[in-house]
């Protein structure tokens, strides 16, 4: 399989909380809002309507605030919520449909998770806990401690293998959750505000840890988080909710540079866009009348193309992929990307 293959499909989910979720359902499906639903019904609306497709090798990050359904939706991707309408795909296959023999061996074998407040066994050592996933599967410890440790040194925590999770940090602990997810080689990771619990230095160096591995890995990856910046920085493919419901997805550039909504507007008014803004996002395919002042990456971002140009307004740059011209960016595109967009946008 490709790295366009779709591993997870998402198909008219929805999940309601409540005495009658069936009788509710009906009603959220004529139009009535989560806010209604509530007063009217006492039932909560956790997702309405949901239909996103992760492809393998990629990371999708779903994104939202407080309240907006992100960990209730992740929590349904290994039925550990069960839904109140709709279709989960896995390799193409319904999960719905599944006993718990078959589910069992999917969250075994298919997919690890990587939770927030870590998730480790305090009696067990940094080892142990790494192997955990292979012990739950009839492994003995000379069976998976190899693996263990070959993660656990990829993680930075070589020599760690004999302590207790209370002697390591927050960031140690977090590593030792992750080496847990990769030991059971798992194709699907799934990761609840993994870094959220973490100092921000430390939350920095466990986002480049993730990239560093996924280069390598290509694990289909499914990252719940509340932070735009960490979201943009991860994510090969965004999903922002609001309210149980998708507001705008697609890949992260895109969205940033075209919101869809008022919600989107405000929700990416104060980033940096010089940051997190590529190349590739804003290149043309039109060559320059002048003369070309060097190459960039397509993934280098605005903020060191400004600093390559030094200032001057006048150059562009090739971008290239090895030998490969992909297109030109002029310091005018740049300066344009720059400008929000006023108020009230909507994306044609």
């Amino acid at each position: 399989m490709t790295d366009k293959t779709v591993k997870v499909s998402i198909r008219h989910l929805y999940k309601i909380f409540g005495s009658d979720p069936q009788a509710a359902l009906t009603r959220v499906r004529d139009g009535m809002s989560k806010a209604e639903l509530l007063d009217k019904t006492s039932h909560v609306l956790g997702l309405n309507d949901i239909n996103v497709d992760m492809h393998e090798g990629r990371i999708t990050v779903i994104m939202g605030l407080s309240g907006s359904g992100k960990s209730t939706l992740i929590r349904h991707l290994n039925r550990l919520i069960e839904p109140t309408a709709g279709e989960i795909l896995v390799n193409g296959e319904d999960i719905l449909s599944w006993n718990e023999q078959r589910l069992r061996k999917l969250r075994r074998e298919s997919m690890s998770m990587v939770f927030q407040k870590f998730a480790l066994l305090p009696h067990r050592t940094v080892l142990e806990n790494a192997g955990m996933a292979m012990a739950t599967r009839g492994k003995s410890r000379r069976d998976y401690e190899a693996e263990a440790r070959k993660w656990l040194d990829r993680v930075g925590l070589s020599g760690q293998d004999d302590q207790y999770p209370h002697q390591l940090s927050g960031g140690m602990q977090q590593r030792v959750g992750i080496a847990r997810a990769l030991t059971s080689n798992a194709d699907i990771m799934l990761m609840d505000e993994a870094f959220s619990a973490l100092d921000p230095l430390i939350r920095t160096d466990m986002q480049d840890l993730l990239l560093e591995l996924q280069e390598e890995l290509h694990k289909t990856i499914v990252f719940i988080t509340h932070d735009l910046d960490e979201a943009l920085k991860l994510a090969d493919h965004l999903v922002i909710l609001k309210d149980g419901a998708v507001v705008q997805q697609g890949e992260p550039q895109e969205i940033l540079l075209n919101p869809s909504d008022p919600y989107i507007e405000d929700f990416v008014a104060d980033i940096n866009r010089a940051r997190v803004l590529r190349a590739r996002s804003i290149m043309t395919d039109r060559p320059p009348q002048g003369e070309i002042a060097g190459d960039v990456a397509p993934t280098d971002n605005l903020e060191s193309v400004i600093a390559q140009a030094e200032g001057a307004l006048d150059r562009t740059y090739r971008v290239t992929r090895g030998d490969e011209a992909l297109g030109y960016v002029g310091m005018a595109d740049v300066m344009q990307a720059l400008v929000r967009r006023p108020s009230g946008y909507t994306a044609s």
